[in-house]
């Protein structure tokens, strides 16, 4: 709490005063700072991490020892939940104040980490292990899509830097187009837009602190806020914001269905968050100034409602020990606080006025009809339904008839009634609100934008938009039981032939194949080498079958001085070869030593004695090696070892696949052989900088540092591994 207290406020006091941020040297041979910068689009997103980050985590601290009591775990597994939530907001708060690509990237990546943690906090459960796997598949492997996006743009511009980056997009082209549709992928998937929402609901596994925070103001919105980062990017194509635009509507018309069907308390709101920031996608695709107006706005409402009915889900759930819409109802009496706290929030949420939601649905309704009609009725169809189940989430749990519940913590309810405060405080004074908003969405449109959200008691479109969406919203609701049959069928189809279904059969369908693969491979060491070389030969094959031949393969000139070097090398053919026909141990052992002492005379003949010496070392070690353990090996062994039969498929496998590994191997330093590198000179700057290093030549300061480094590395993985095994031999579990 303290945390998130501290960050929030140092956060508002830099941007109070204007900003600001540092920059400093990274990679410079990738022209890449660590630089970070708190302007209106990051301000935006790292006040709400940190300011709702203090509302969830004082929740948390009242809910996490009731959870933990309830799931019989012990208490002190309390400070790993809350040291992840700590190290999710420092993420969130880097990735949104980052200047830089691959910085950015960094802390992008660090979310997934930190989410996947947290789904799966109640690791006991099956359930919160493949929800945990299922959000880090999803979106980390749309994040793939992301790097190579970001290094496409740095192939094509030379810098990862977002300021230099958007000043030199300019009109864009194919390349830009590439890397923004990568970008947007990875973006989308971070957001649960549809059709890879599916990851979302499920990560209701987690506790409710976790949902609060990442489904609100960080996680999911750090989707949106790439989007909105690199929108100057995305909207140098009209292609790019027509998808964004489709995104969105489709998110907003599943989620909204979804929402309305749903009966659990959670996923009902994980399904509302995936149709909010789908209106959020479709401002974007909007494009100008009013989408990126209404964009920002909506992100700031959204965030502040969102988390307050999540954590009113948990309250209730603690108070009844119910987690479905059908089983509770009539808790107003019991718990007054939460109803008013919530139901403010849930007023924000669908929009009402005097609430700050309703004039994110202003801005939303203002950027929709100006783009068309089409889009405005859209809009209105999607608020309605917005309306509708955020209504039926609060009378579903508030009113009707009473039901008995326990007493919950005033830090359960205390948090709830203060985002709904803030809601209805956005509602009545929206400057200081729009102010935020402004400044974000000058970033997002690289323009100057006007948000000036006010009440207006006329008959301009907002205004019938608005109307028409409480007057849709409640025959929803009136006709929401006789919708049910529709909905769930819905529901049954996703299941059924939805995107969640092809993501289980495809992780069903690869670990199939991984057994198979698995199976062959153990089967032996031949086999183990024929499953790394077979892809790797294939893989060769169509790189050589790909490239042009032209100049590709370059015959030398041949004298005798020459005959020498070929003696040697001929000599190690042929002994390789002969080891493959040997059966007795010690005739291999004296074979494979043949082999390397005929390299070391070719080495010798090239000119590099110390490698000759080397090797000659080596081998002679190897080879009195293989004889002494022969030698300690029963007879008996050694020879029913050699007595084994060459049978089945071996007889031809083994030789195919060796004469095609050979022949790929030989093209490859072929081809390298007949294009030599051109001078670097990276190697003159290495001379210049050996003996700042206090090295004489290169070499020495190569094995010193860079080898050293790497020995030390190696050395401290040894070190954990050994403290690992100590430690399970103190606990007796290694039997």
């Amino acid at each position: 709490m303290a945390t998130a207290a501290v960050a929030f406020v140092a956060m508002l006091a830099v941007w109070l005063r204007g900003g600001g941020g540092f920059d400093t040297a990274w990679l410079p041979s990738w022209d890449a700072r660590l630089a970070f910068r708190l302007d209106g689009l990051g301000a935006l997103y790292a006040l709400l991490a940190t300011g709702v980050g203090v509302a969830v985590f004082t929740y948390a601290t009242a809910y996490l020892p009731r959870h933990l009591e309830h799931e019989g775990r012990p208490q002190v597994e309390g400070r790993r939940f809350h040291a992840l939530m700590v190290l999710f907001m420092v993420a969130m708060v880097g990735l949104v104040t980052a200047q830089d690509l691959l910085v950015l990237f960094v802390f992008w990546d660090l979310t997934a980490i930190a989410s996947y943690f947290l789904i799966g906090f109640d690791r006991q459960h099956r359930e919160a292990r493949l929800s945990a796997l299922m959000a880090l598949l999803v979106t980390g492997v749309s994040a793939v899509l992301l790097l190579i996006g970001i290094l496409v743009l740095r192939a094509e511009f030379g810098t990862t830097s977002i300021p230099a980056l958007l000043g030199r997009v300019g009109r864009g082209g194919p390349v830009v187009t590439l890397a923004g549709a990568l970008i947007a992928v990875g973006a989308l998937a971070k957001s649960a837009q549809a059709p890879l929402h599916f990851w979302l609901p499920r990560a209701m596994a987690a506790p409710t602190p976790v949902s609060a925070y990442l489904h609100s103001a960080a996680m999911v919105a750090a989707g949106v806020f790439l989007l909105s980062r690199l929108h100057p990017l995305l909207a140098s194509s009209e292609l790019l914001l027509d998808a964004l635009l489709v995104v969105g509507l489709g998110s907003m018309a599943v989620g909204g269905l979804l929402a309305l069907g749903a009966d659990h308390l959670k996923r009902l709101l994980a399904y509302s968050t995936i149709a909010q920031y789908g209106y959020v996608v479709t401002m974007l695709g909007v494009g100008g100034a009013a989408g990126a107006a209404a964009a920002c706005f909506y992100v700031l409402a959204h965030a502040l409602a969102k988390s307050a009915l999540f954590m009113t889900s948990g309250a209730v759930t603690e108070a009844t020990g119910a987690k479905h819409l059908s089983e509770v109802g009539g808790l107003a009496r019991a718990l007054p606080a939460l109803a008013v706290g919530s139901g403010l929030a849930a007023a924000g949420l669908a929009a009402l006025p005097l609430t700050i939601g309703f004039f994110k649905d202003e801005l939303f309704f203002k950027a929709a009809a100006e783009r068309g009609p089409w889009l405005a009725v859209a809009a209105v169809s999607s608020a309605a339904l917005t309306f509708a189940y955020i209504t039926r989430f609060w009378t579903g749990i508030f009113l009707g008839h009473g039901r008995p519940a326990r007493p919950v913590p005033r830090r359960l309810v205390a948090p709830v009634v203060v985002l709904g405060g803030l809601v209805v405080a956005g509602g009545v004074l929206v400057e200081p609100f729009a102010s935020l908003s402004r400044a974000a969405a000058e970033v997002t449109a690289a323009a100057p934008v006007a948000v000036d959200p006010a009440y207006h008691l006329d008959l301009r479109a907002e205004n019938v938009m608005a109307l028409a969406t409480y007057a849709a919203g409640l025959a929803l609701v009136l006709a929401r039981p006789r919708l049910g049959g529709a909905l769930a069928a819905v529901a049954r189809l996703g299941q059924r032939a939805g995107p969640e279904h092809i993501y289980i059969a495809s992780l069903a369908a690869l670990n199939r194949l991984s057994n198979a693969i698995h199976d062959i491979e153990v089967r032996d060491l031949r086999a183990r080498v024929v499953a790394v070389l077979v892809p790797a030969g294939v893989l060769v094959g169509i790189g050589v079958a790909i490239t042009p031949f032209a100049g590709a393969y370059v015959v030398g000139s041949f004298s005798r001085l020459d005959l020498p070097l070929v003696a040697a090398l001929v000599g190690c053919a042929l002994a390789a070869l002969i080891v493959t026909r040997l059966r007795r141990h010690l005739a291999m052992a004296v074979g494979l030593s043949g082999v390397g002492f005929s390299l070391a005379v070719a080495y010798e003949l090239l000119g590099a004695p110390d490698v000759a010496l080397v090797a000659v070392l080596i081998e002679t070690l190897m080879m009195l090696l293989f004889v002494a353990v022969f030698a300690l090996l029963p007879r008996r062994v050694l020879q029913r070892e050699a007595a084994i039969p060459v049978t089945g498929s071996r007889r031809i496998r083994d030789p195919v696949v060796g004469v095609i590994s050979g022949v790929l191997v030989l093209l490859v330093v072929w081809a390298g052989f007949s294009r030599p590198t051109p001078p670097d000179p990276t190697a003159d700057k290495y001379l210049e900088l050996a003996e700042q290093a206090h090295g004489s030549d290169v070499v020495t300061v190569i094995l010193a540092d860079f080898r050293g480094l790497d020995t030390l590395v190696e050395i401290s993985v040894v070190f954990v591994a050994l403290l690992g095994v100590a430690t399970l031999l103190r606990r007796g579990k290694l039997w």
